[in-house]
């Protein structure tokens, strides 16, 4: 993405974020002050009918129990009460009931209405239930009325409202409590039941108006209300409650009241004519109020999209005049950056790989620009300076650790070299002593691995292991020259199901590949495991495959591995890794003999190396001529050569379902026909140093027995660094060293050994 739209974007993106903000929040507010506007008309348009339908009911109420009490000129006025309560029913039910379903419960009981008055009329069916069913259709309306309330979407309104609805509540006991003192009539008496409904109401309208009204009543309203409670009326109310309450006397007939409730008319009429005012004006305020919310919250609206639009007008300037400025002076440091990296750069670092000097006057320079794009061309120059440099540096140091390496492999194979030959000797000298043999092979063994480490060294600084063989060699003759190579060969197995040959430019490469596969495989597995290598034909070329019973690894891990075995690393890699050099020397190898190596979970449980070698490195194997038996010298029998390990099921199973062809003498491979050894004049045996001999026919039975010796042909596969002529050895002058010196320089040598092998302990996984 060019950097154009980046910057575009980076205005763009604000800018629709901005819009998208401005436009949902003034949907939002529209939104709101639409309900609110639509809430406020429905409480305009219920709240008086549902008001004047509470008030009416009361009243009847009121007068239905006066009627059943037998106060005098109860009828006339209940009927004038009957008149008015029908005509606010019908009101109410010319409102539209909407979705809310406490307008249904409120003509629902008013369904009953006459059924009740016909029992009223009629003193049928008990006072309490007349007046209950009064009860409940006052408190639909109540409930009704807050239903309408608690729909708005502003706190504000709904808190506004509550009040109100706590003030209707709390009128609607003061209506009950006149409605109980007319039940007593004239003879001023109540059950039970009808007096403690008059302490629930007086201690109801209390608890509301000190808890739920008074707090919440604004400063206007508070002072009205004190202004009620302090007149005469209410202090009368409150007088009479308390005389009720607490003067009442016990009778037969139930509760009889004290002489005291005949002032109760007069004072409730007034006192509540005070409180319906109370009532109307506060519910008139929370309609206004939410009337001013609304038009707020348009003005709101208006100056959110007026100033948000100037606002995006200012951004699309300043991003357009920015923009235009900085890709102009960025085009420009593009122009020249483009020269510099796909011209000039390439050039020098050309010039520096082929070791010729770099003109300084090419490159870019440092002006010192104080501008932010002056400054980004100076870091340029820099950068470009300091790769430069790198590259200068890494140049020199190739060539020098080049030079550092070949220079101490070939002084360090020409010792191993002398190492060799001086075992040779040492063998062939003291080979009657079977115990010191054995040390010696031990050692031999060692040196051969010191020299495998000296090719390996060879490798990773970039050379190739020259191969000295004219002649194809047999695969089975690979693998048992690559177990020679390490230390632990007697728990090799090797096992060639197939007859091939390798070409002679590449039996070195793929033996020393080998050997390091099989030596990580002796390493890593149980000491008294074996390892399995076989080798076979398939349609790529020939796969070698080495199995151990290691200890499992992880996928990711096989992953890893896998991943320099595939590429050879560069060498930031093996300075990393310089405690696990074997994998990278046979990624190089396999890299050079175009080979894939893979490692993988074996099904014992360790690991399985597959190598496959391309088909152009392999021959047809010639058939040789019957081998006949080598001449022994008379003083030493030959020894008897080592049992082949038998192969266990599972290396066998591939094979198991093919019948295996039946072979001539010729083709048997070499795991089941001695191979020819050459002895020394000692009897010993001893390392080829030419092609193989005919085969040693096995010795007499009773002729003892000698320990297995690997077999090797030394310098075969040697560096050409390390095959130089030997330096003549000087002579060995007297050993003046005091026995006391030499265990100093034993201990100190097992010390050293000690710590290696500790050191190598530590990096197995």
């Amino acid at each position: 993405m060019r950097l154009r739209t980046l910057l575009i974007w980076l205005a763009v993106l604000p800018t629709v974020a901005m819009g998208a903000q401005v436009a949902v929040t003034a949907d939002r507010l529209l939104t709101q002050s639409e309900h609110l506007r639509a809430d406020v008309a429905d409480a305009e348009r219920i709240g008086a009918p549902l008001y004047t339908l509470m008030v009416d009911m009361q009243a009847e109420r009121t007068k239905t129990a006066a009627l059943w009490a037998g106060t005098a000129g109860a009828e006339e006025e209940l009927r004038i009460r009957r008149e008015a309560t029908d005509a606010a029913a019908a009101e109410f039910r010319r409102v539209p009931a909407g979705t809310d379903g406490s307008f249904g419960e409120v003509n629902r009981r008013l369904d009953g209405l006459a059924a009740y008055r016909q029992r009223a009329d009629a003193r049928t069916g008990g006072a309490d239930g007349t007046l209950t069913y009064y009860n409940g259709v006052i408190g639909a309306v109540i409930q009704a009325y807050q239903t309408g309330f608690s729909h708005a979407d502003d706190a504000e309104i709904v808190q506004a409202s509550r009040p109100v609805v706590s003030m209707l509540t709390a009128t609607e006991m003061l209506a009950r409590e006149d409605t109980i003192l007319s039940l007593a009539g004239p003879s001023r008496q109540l059950n039970s039941a009808g007096f403690e409904q008059f302490t629930s109401a007086v201690g109801a309208h209390r608890h509301l108006y000190d808890t739920w009204v008074l707090p919440y009543l604004p400063g206007d309203d508070r002072r009205f209300y004190e202004r009620i409670v302090a007149s005469s009326d209410w202090q009368a109310k409150v007088r009479i409650e308390n005389a009720v309450i607490s003067q009442h006397t016990d009778v037969e007939s139930g509760i009889k009241l004290p002489a005291e409730i005949g002032g109760w008319r007069s004072a409730y009429e007034n006192f509540s004519v005070q409180m319906a005012t109370l009532n109307v004006d506060r519910a008139r305020q929370v309609l206004t109020r939410g009337e001013d919310k609304a038009a707020e919250l348009e003005t709101e609206v208006a100056w959110l999209i007026g100033g948000s639009g100037g606002g995006l007008l200012i951004v699309v300037f300043v991003v357009v005049f920015t923009t235009r400025s900085v890709l102009r002076r960025l085009h420009d440091l593009h122009e020249r950056t483009v020269t510099v990296a796909e011209e000039t750069l390439p050039d020098v670092v050309a010039r520096l790989q082929r070791g010729q000097s770099v003109d300084v006057e090419v490159l870019p320079t440092v002006r010192g620009d104080g501008d932010e794009v002056g400054r980004i061309s100076d870091a340029f120059a820099r950068a470009v300076a300091v790769s430069v440099d790198g590259h200068r540096q890494l140049a020199d140091e190739r060539h020098g650790f080049g030079l550092f390496a070949t220079g101490i492999a070939s002084r360090t194979g020409n010792l191993v070299s002398r190492q060799l030959s001086l075992t040779e000797e040492l063998q062939d000298t003291f080979g009657h002593d079977e115990a010191l043999l054995a040390q010696l092979m031990r050692a031999d063994q060692l040196t051969v691995g010191m020299r495998r480490q000296i090719e390996n060294l060879l490798i990773l600084a970039g050379g190739e292991v020259p191969d000295p063989h004219t002649e194809p060699m047999r695969i089975a003759d690979v693998l048992r020259e690559a177990a020679a190579e390490v230390e632990d060969f007697r728990r090799i197995e090797r096992q060639a199901l197939d007859e091939t040959s390798v070409e002679p430019r590449a039996i070195s490469q793929i033996s020393h590949l080998l050997a390091e596969l099989l030596d990580n495989a002796t390493r890593f597995s149980p000491p008294r495991s074996k390892v399995v290598i076989r080798a076979e034909l398939v349609a790529d070329g020939l796969s070698v495959e080495i199995e151990d019973r290691g200890p499992r690894v992880t996928p990711e891990r096989y992953e890893e591995m896998n991943g320099r075995l595939h590429q050879a690393p560069p060498y930031s890699v093996l300075a990393q890794n310089a405690h696990r050099l074997g994998l990278f020397v046979v990624g190089h190898l396999a890299d050079q003999l175009r080979a894939t190596v893979t490692l993988r979970r074996s099904v014992y449980g360790g690991t399985s190396a597959v190598v496959i070698l391309p088909g152009e490195l392999l021959v047809a194997t010639v058939a040789q001529a019957p081998r006949e038996a080598a001449s022994v010298p008379a003083a030493e029998p030959a020894p008897v050569p080592a049992p082949v390990p038998a192969a266990t099921p599972a290396a066998l199973e591939p094979s198991a379902a093919v019948p295996a062809p039946r072979l001539t003498e010729e083709q048997v491979p070499e795991e089941r026909v001695p191979e020819p050894v050459l002895h020394t004049a000692a009897g010993l045996p001893s390392r080829r140093t030419k092609a193989p001999v005919p085969e040693v026919r096995p010795a007499p039975a009773d002729a003892p027995a000698r320990p297995v010796l690997p077999e090797r042909v030394p310098q075969t596969h040697i560096a050409e660094q390390l095959r130089a002529p030997r330096a003549p050895e000087t002579a060995v002058r007297p050993d003046t060293a005091t026995p006391e010196e030499v265990a100093d320089a034993w201990a100190d040598y097992e010390h050293g050994t000690q710590t290696v092998e500790e050191e190598l302990r530590r990096d197995q996984p």
